[in-house]
């Protein structure tokens, strides 16, 4: 592919534009196996139905019910497909809003299950599962892409999986498939999770570690944090804009008994909304942002949180992705919080409407519904400019597919760039589609992170984004 740099004329400087594709080509899907304690919570129920709006995205390659500390001795498959029956009676009427959703019939295909029983005990010879075998199977395949497992629950049929190829493959060639591996678990929830970090040190692996779930990322996802808007998440705005009135699949979605789909976060970073880099955990986005590093040891099983029958908390022995903190100002009550749950909660009615939208596509035509916006960025998503020089941040050619009104908001990521202080775009607004900004004196080069959010004026109002990485360069 023939590449080309060029230098583009803003307000009278030149910007060195980043490399350039001549011509676009389709990404890939992602390659994505869910691993579910479903029945252990009515939650796993309501991922999994919010899962299926956005099924159209990836390759699913497997939907394995699993055990967990919460359910040690039950497996519940069939489960899994009750909801795709539900899933079956509007997958064409989704199929007239987004192409790619597959048939109800090939998802059911990709169903399979673990031993029914808990953690380290399915582990080992003989061990092997159905569940076990579909993914060594995938693994296997002849395809570069990673695939992603998304984990509601304990992590054994995957821990089994990796000792097989550990065991009965060339070591140089387990390495090569231990590179595709991508493991996002909502906590540990047994204790095969510590135990694939520690043993194959080189795999990919999302989480917040331990078995008490108090400074837990996910935990954003729905609960009542300070600052967090709670009217998203209340059981009258389920009722009214998933669960009645919207069909076979909303009915499937069960009333909340713990928290709202603990286990959507696992997932919400593979969305692809513009926002979200998957392989970039630290980047941001709507299943939170998070830090590699080696954490602190503590444990979490102790105190007013111990529980006889949970494990014993052990010190991670290598770095892993892991709670990272977001600050930011509540939009709700205009005050200023600094925590890893805020990486989450800060998009939390972006993507509840984006659900609700979802919802609609299953029983309503193309016409009554609303579909998000497309973002553009006339200068590309990535620019090199020079220490105090301005440049201009521009959505030119940003459109909507119903025709909307759109609303504009850039904003810096902090947190995500390597410059850690605050770029004014003063004295011009953010909500302009097109912005100039001068770029921070530096003496080292730095990266600036600047996101556009889009908002059309739909109902629901669905938001997409476009993410700007400016390199900053000392004179």
């Amino acid at each position: 592919m023939n590449r080309i740099k060029f230098l583009l004329p803003i307000a009278g400087v030149y910007l060195l534009m980043a490399p350039c594709k001549l011509t676009a080509q389709p990404e890939k899907k992602l390659r994505v196996v869910v691993m579910t304690d479903i029945e252990a919570d009515p939650d796993d129920s309501e991922s999994l139905v919010r899962f299926l709006t956005y099924c159209n995205e990836w390759d699913v390659e497997g939907l394995i019910a699993t055990t967990s500390i919460h359910q040690k001795t039950r497996v519940a498959p069939e489960s899994i497909l009750k909801v795709l029956d539900a899933y079956d009676k509007v997958q064409s009427n989704l199929l007239k809003h987004e192409p790619g959703y597959p048939a109800a019939l090939t998802l059911k295909e990709k169903v399979s299950y673990g031993p029914a029983v808990y953690g380290m005990e399915g582990v080992g010879q003989g061990h092997n599962s159905p569940g076990s075998e579909l993914i060594v199977k995938e693994l296997k395949k002849p395809d570069a892409r990673p695939l992603w497992f998304t984990v509601w629950g304990g992590t054994n049929v995957l821990a089994q999986a990796l000792w097989k190829i550990k065991n009965t493959l060339p070591a140089a060639v387990a390495e090569e498939i231990y590179k595709k591996v991508r493991i996002y678990t909502i906590s540990d929830q047994d204790d095969t999770g510590p135990w694939i970090r520690k043993s194959f040190p080189s795999i990919f692996f999302i989480v917040t570690p331990g078995y008490n779930y108090s400074r837990a990322t996910w935990l954003g996802m729905s609960f009542g944090m300070p600052g967090s808007n709670t009217e998203v998440i209340s059981p009258e705005w389920l009722a009214k804009n998933i669960q009645q009135g919207h069909g076979p699949l909303g009915a499937a979605y069960p009333d909340v008994s713990y928290g709202m789909e603990g286990d959507t976060p696992s997932f919400l970073n593979l969305i692809d909304n513009g926002l979200d880099d998957p392989e970039h955990p630290d980047y941001g986005g709507w299943g939170g942002r998070y830090g590699y590093y080696l954490p602190k040891f503590e444990d979490s099983n102790t105190g007013r949180f111990h529980r006889d029958n949970w494990p014993k908390d052990d010190p991670e022995t290598r770095p892993i992705w892991t709670n990272a903190n977001d600050s930011l100002i509540s939009t709700v009550d205009k005050k200023g919080y600094n925590n890893n749950q805020a990486t989450i909660w800060r998009w939390r009615v972006e993507y509840q409407n984006d659900f609700a939208a979802r919802m609609q596509w299953t029983t309503k035509s193309y016409k009554e519904c609303n579909h998000p916006p497309v973002p553009h960025l006339a200068f590309g998503d990535k620019m090199t400019v020079k220490s105090g020089q301005q440049f201009h941040l521009s959505a030119a050619g940003t459109t909507d597919p119903d025709g909307d009104s759109l609303s504009y908001l850039w904003f810096q990521y902090a947190e995500a760039g390597t410059y850690k202080g605050h770029v004014s775009f003063a004295p011009y607004s953010a909500n302009m589609y097109d912005v100039p900004v001068t770029a921070p004196v530096v003496d080292s080069a730095v990266t600036i992170h600047f996101i556009l959010k889009v908002t059309d004026k739909g109902t629901p109002a669905l938001t997409r984004y476009k993410r700007v990485i400016v390199t900053v360069l000392p004179k």
